[in-house]
């Protein structure tokens, strides 16, 4: 049973100004008026009897016993959530095959969480899983071999294809720790050491590539890595900086001790993830995957990304 004076509205709320650090920010993401935030929070801080932020700090600052509540409230949250996606996971008794098809990216959280769902959901379809590269799973979907593809959005409409957006994923600057302060700023890192380019046959390669141009930005052409992790280590070992994403990043934790993550330092851009079907299964099963799909990623990906780079905040988003 929760204390008197807590509750999941108010641990939402909560959740929401520490994401945002405005009461107007906790607003705008809860819908509850700007009045009623302040008096959810107001809830909270006396039931707990301690100070969870300081409000006399613009943007708001967690206080430290705030930070360490953060953490156990958004594991709490985070499984409530994950029950009710179980809870209110799309009826797929009548498919009989199902072909999905979902960007490596998701490989480490929420892949297994997904096709534990839809397995759930499927106890006598038949199955099938493929993880691969944006580039290959649009390939897939183009060809028909995929009945739905969670991938990077190419920007072009496929043929007979409907698109649901997922996630906005901005392109984000990683370089070695301490690299940027010791030679001074983003761009003396990009002048100073080669950038790490994806492999241009991948959808995020030729996305890098595309955004670079039309910023009238060349760089020498050294490294070409097609394997993320292996481009990530490189960056942490200060062999080179890299352009790559929040999902990308926190795919890479185990190099987090030695890479910083900024803002590009020009024009922002982003790709966005969606789900992808074939425009002969209507609109109710592709819908209901897109909602539990939205909802696995605002708990698994959006919110450790978020913890991990606060200023990703306005960056960063679920589509609606």
């Amino acid at each position: 049973m929760l204390m008197k004076g807590i509750s999941l509205k108010g641990l939402e709320v909560f959740e929401a100004l520490a994401v945002s650090g405005s009461v107007a920010g906790a607003s705008e993401a809860t819908g509850l008026s700007q009045p009623a935030v302040s008096q959810q929070m107001r809830n909270l801080e006396t039931a707990l009897g301690v100070a969870l932020v300081d409000h006399g700090r613009r943007p708001m600052q967690l206080t430290q016993v705030g930070r360490s509540f953060l953490a156990r409230a958004r594991v709490s949250l985070a499984q409530l959530r994950l029950a009710q996606n179980e809870l209110t996971v799309m009826d797929l008794t009548h498919v009989e095959e199902l072909k999905l098809g979902v960007i490596d990216d998701f490989d480490n959280d929420l892949t297994p969480r997904l096709v534990a769902l839809l397995a759930q959901n499927m106890a006598r379809s038949r199955f099938k899983l493929v993880t691969a590269p944006s580039h290959e799973i649009g390939a897939a979907v183009s060809a028909r071999k995929l009945d739905l593809a969670i991938a990077g959005a190419t920007g072009e409409p496929f043929e007979s294809i409907s698109e649901y957006p997922l996630l906005t994923d901005p392109y984000i600057f990683v370089c070695q720790k301490g690299k940027a302060a010791e030679l001074g700023s983003l761009e003396a890192v990009m002048h100073a050491l080669p950038l790490l380019r994806y492999d241009r046959a991948q959808l995020i390669g030729r996305q890098v590539e595309a955004h670079l141009a039309q910023q009238g930005l060349n760089f020498p052409h050294r490294f070409e890595i097609g394997a993320h992790l292996s481009l990530m280590t490189l960056a942490a070992r200060g062999i080179g900086w890299a352009l790559t994403t929040p999902t990308g990043y926190m795919r890479a934790a185990r190099q987090h001790d030695h890479l910083e993550a900024h803002p590009v330092p020009f024009t922002p851009f982003a790709r966005r993830i969606s789900l992808f079907a074939s425009s002969d299964w209507g609109d109710t099963v592709p819908g209901d995957v897109a909602r539990t799909v939205r909802g696995l990623l605002a708990d698994m990906v959006l919110n450790p990304a978020l913890e991990a780079l606060p200023w990703l905040a306005d960056q960063m988003t679920l589509c609606e």
